[in-house]
């Protein structure tokens, strides 16, 4: 067995794991990052960025058959057919792409990358079992950034016609009948997209409405563009089971006695995520834990001296650009530098169609922390971008208090409103008043106005509305 001492050891290579790593280097300090599978974790490879590529084509492909009849453009197409292999192809040359890229940062920043699984001995001695053999490390700062794996359900474990969001990415080809089991945001962005591929989607949700940790407001839109696309929701149900041969599920409608039997040749289990805790050792390590989750504080600390926890593991909101900031500040924390994360502002976006936005609270969730707040909301119809764009689709809403005018939370629905959430965060951050946002010259003609324009409309100084 090889004996070698690095001053990080970091375990998991994802969104957390390498970016952590990428700063140490940067920083001067000698870094060992350990992964198991594919650089770049769930995210890079069977996560957030296929996920996105599947939504760009199954978006291309929806509008091009939007097109052979004609349309107001003036645009007329022949027939469409859509090579679900080379759309793979593609997905899948992205994917290595960007882990290719990773890997190449790694190596320029002299991160020692080990593939194995980790098994660990105590706080300060990990061991690595990869196809060369075996390697114990000693280590002065310990880094746990393990990450999540899909929830499963004890009426639905995962085989067969059964499947995870990672086996919905890399399907043969697309299934006639897709039932899909859970209304969050992964759930519904690949609803979305099987529908516009050709998929006849059900979905079924135990909550009384879709993405329930968003208002009703918000993805009311949703729910209609849902029924144009001719997809079938089931709220308030719950999956009990599928039939002996496979090809049918039992779901319970509250208020109902008998069943329902959804048919469908896919049923994808969409219910969350759970953190990776186990298989690697953690047991050894005599950690507080907050449920199922690593317990933190705001310099991403364990309870064990010198033991760190970044990325999913650590709790909600499990998102990759919420791990890649811990990773980066726990880097400098460890080279001595001045970092925390104490209450970041961390967006939140669901890729469905249309998109849903969000940072910083929503009007209830002000109300229910002691609030007096205005709000304020400008609809994409009267946004001429958006006229320009055929899709007039969502609004922009901002809450902001009563009292002082600070901007507590911004929230939008509609098209490519993903691109407008980081100006939303920065907004945010810098504790900006609505008079900051009103008082900003914004673009003409962009989707962004509409955030001046919401500005303007919480202060009782409409001008497009």
């Amino acid at each position: 067995m090889e004996d070698i001492a690095t001053h990080v050891l970091i375990i998991g290579g994802g969104p957390a794991g390498y970016v952590a790593a990428i700063r140490a280097g940067q920083l001067g300090l000698p870094v060992i990052l350990v992964e198991k599978e594919q650089l770049g974790g769930t995210c890079l490879n069977i996560g957030c960025i296929p996920s996105k590529a599947l939504i760009h084509a199954a978006d291309a492909y929806h509008h091009a058959l939007a097109q052979q009849s004609g349309s107001a453009l003036g645009l007329r197409v022949g027939d469409v057919s859509l090579d679900w292999g080379k759309t793979l192809s593609w997905k899948g040359a992205i994917v290595r792409r960007l882990t290719g890229g990773v890997e190449g940062l790694l190596k320029k920043h002299k991160v020692t990358v080990l593939k194995g699984t980790a098994e660990i001995i105590d706080g300060k001695t990990v061991v690595v079992h990869g196809k060369a053999g075996t390697t114990r490390i000693r280590t002065k700062h310990l880094v746990l950034a393990t990450g999540s794996l899909p929830m499963q359900i004890g009426a639905l474990p995962f085989g067969g016609n059964v499947i995870s969001s990672t086996d919905a990415l890399a399907l043969e080809q697309v299934p006639k009948r897709l039932a899909v089991i859970g209304a969050g945001y992964i759930g519904m962005e690949l609803s979305t997209a099987f529908a516009k591929l050709g998929s006849q989607v059900t979905i079924i949700e135990a909550a009384d409405r879709i993405l329930p940790l968003w208002d009703a407001e918000l993805t009311t839109p949703v729910r209609k563009r849902l029924t144009t696309l001719g997809v079938t929701v089931m709220t308030r149900s719950e999956a009990r089971g599928l039939s002996a041969d496979g090809g049918s599920l039992l779901v319970h409608q509250h208020g109902n006695s008998a069943p329902v039997v959804v048919e469908a040749d896919k049923f994808l289990v969409a219910v969350g995520r759970r953190p990776n805790i186990s298989g690697f050792g953690l047991e050894s390590l005599d950690l507080a834990m907050n449920g199922a989750f690593i317990r933190i504080d705001k310099y991403c600390a364990t309870s064990m001296l010198n033991v760190w926890a970044i990325g999913d593991v650590t709790g909600e909101p499990m998102l990759a650009h919420r791990a890649m900031a811990q990773g980066a500040m726990l880097a400098e924390h460890l080279a001595g530098h001045k970092a925390a994360l104490d209450e970041p502002v961390i967006p939140s976006v669901c890729f469905t169609d249309p998109e849903v936005v969000s940072v910083g609270l929503l009007p209830d969730q002000a109300k229910l922390h002691g609030y007096e707040i205005v709000t304020g909301s400008f609809p994409f119809m009267a946004n001429g971008r958006a006229m320009t764009q055929q899709d007039e689709t969502g609004f922009v809403r901002v809450v902001a208090r009563a009292d002082n005018h600070l901007v507590l939370g911004i929230q939008a629905v509609g098209h490519d409103v993903s691109e407008l959430v980081n100006g939303f965060a920065l907004a945010l951050e810098m504790g900006t008043v609505l008079e900051d946002v009103a008082q900003t010259i914004h673009a003409h003609p962009t989707r962004g106005e509409a955030f001046q324009e919401a500005a303007f409309t919480a202060l009782g100084r409409n001008l497009h509305s």
